[in-house]
């Protein structure tokens, strides 16, 4: 081949490679994204992957087709949140009544007794699960509240990692918790606090076998789209719960899932859907779920650990494709180096 076309060649190769490389979606280190669509675009709101110290602000990514990331920094800052000293980290972003709520868990709470309590590190003991809000995804973000929306320990579970799922009736579930415990809660109509169950209690624990921390839900037909069309009745949707299991630090990090026919549960773990492959990275987990409105594909937003690792914190955010059995199941999901093909949200 003539010097010339090799080089027209090895360029063009090169814009290709550039046009479908994605993984991870940005530069630097992010983890526990949780991923949303508003007004026309997809949304990223991952972790600053840091020092606890060190992990003090919320950056956001925005795509029109989760090919093109335009970075939002700084959105939220724990100097905008009194109550914030350290350790801020897993954030949910939630559009209600036109206001954007961005919550997030700050300062690592820790209560006597537990495996982490130390009662000289005075950060640690107060915290819990805050709540923002901003007029626009971007922010800026203001404290909504002054104090944590969840401040202390219910049923074991440490106040973090929550997921806010609103169903088809407008009822927001509030799902959360680490130390192997899960609750499930329901925001009241403003999201300054929560609507007792019939039992008078405010959060149930719904733990699966295997739980460890960051839960998921989200909501599906309950048959192929083909079985659906041809049927007399629409198809019962299901609710999917997912969380992590394993230790975040090291490979044996995972994400397992449960089907129910409630966001109630019960939840039977039916397996994993995403571990570490040592042809790409490992200790992948901690991530969200979104659907195309376009096209109606399901994409899995994760963080894992690239191959050579350079230390606890490095984590970075991926999207592959999320894809299903015709029963319902989730397939295993492949992690790529080329991430996902464009796919416009409008």
């Amino acid at each position: 081949m003539p010097p010339i076309r090799q080089l027209l060649t090895f360029a063009l190769l090169t814009v290709v490679a550039m046009a479908t490389a994605q993984n991870p979606i940005a530069e630097g280190w992010y983890a526990d994204p949780e991923a949303a669509v508003f007004d026309g675009a997809y949304w990223v709101f991952p972790t600053t992957s840091a020092a606890y110290d060190d992990q003090l602000h919320f950056d956001a990514f925005s795509s029109p087709d989760l090919a093109n990331w335009t970075k939002h920094e700084r959105v939220l800052t724990s100097q905008d949140i009194a109550w914030a000293r350290r350790a801020m980290w897993a954030p949910c972003c939630v559009e209600n009544d036109g206001r954007y709520f961005l919550f997030f868990a700050a300062n690592d709470l820790q209560r006597p007794g537990g495996p982490l309590y130390d009662a000289g590190d005075k950060a640690s003991l107060a915290g819990g699960i805050g709540v923002a809000v901003a007029d626009n995804p971007a922010g800026p973000y203001e404290d909504y509240l002054g104090k944590p929306l969840v401040g202390e320990f219910h049923h074991d579970a440490q106040p973090i990692d929550q997921c806010v799922f609103r169903d088809d009736d407008g009822t927001h579930y509030f799902f959360y918790g680490g130390w192997g415990h899960c609750n499930v809660g329901r925001l009241n109509d403003d999201f300054t606090g929560f609507l007792p169950f019939e039992d008078g209690e405010l959060f149930h624990e719904v733990t699966p076998k295997g739980y460890v921390e960051g839960p998921l839900m989200f909501k599906r037909e309950g048959r192929p789209r083909s079985e659906v069309l041809a049927a007399a009745e629409p198809s019962p949707p299901k609710y999917y719960f997912m969380w992590s299991e394993g230790g975040w630090g090291n490979s044996s990090y995972r994400v397992a899932y449960a089907i129910a026919d409630s966001p109630l549960g019960p939840f039977e773990r039916i397996g994993t859907i995403l571990e570490s492959d040592p042809d790409v990275a490992t200790g992948a987990g901690h991530h969200s779920v979104v659907q195309s409105p376009t096209s109606g594909q399901w994409y899995i937003v994760y963080h894992r650990r690239p191959i050579p690792n350079e230390g606890r914190d490095h984590r970075v955010t991926c999207i592959d494709k999320l894809e299903f059995n015709d029963d319902g199941t989730i397939k295993p999901v492949k992690m790529t180096f080329e991430g996902v093909k464009p796919d416009p949200a409008e």
